[in-house]
């Protein structure tokens, strides 16, 4: 039980063997365990410019309305790139496989 107090409060002197093997789990465990197992991915920027659309993304408009979707998203757009785009439709982007949310696709006239 001593042994195993020690390990959890890391009660070794450096240097140690015992002190190693901790080291080189912890260093394991980051480096060895992938992305997906924490749901950890690189996250674009909230309103990306695409070729006469944008990509909103879902937490900015978490909560609106579906009737105030267009105009929310014609202010952010706004907000970001100081334009004043006509927004045409506002759709939602789903991930396949999970069926989840993954941002809105708004277009705009040219």
């Amino acid at each position: 039980m001593k042994s195993l107090s020690r390990f959890i409060f890391w009660d070794f002197e450096r240097m140690s063997w015992q002190y190693d093997v901790i080291v080189v789990l912890i260093l394991a465990f980051i480096f060895a365990t992938p992305r997906e197992f924490f749901r950890d991915q690189p996250k674009a920027a909230s309103v990306t410019m695409l070729q006469s659309s944008f990509l909103i993304d879902p937490r900015l408009l978490d909560g609106v309305p579906q009737s105030e979707l267009s105009e929310r998203a014609s202010q952010l757009i706004r907000e970001r790139y100081k334009t004043h785009p006509t927004i045409v439709s506002v759709e939602p982007i789903y991930d396949e496989a999970e069926q989840e949310l993954k941002g809105y696709m708004v277009s705009t006239k040219p």
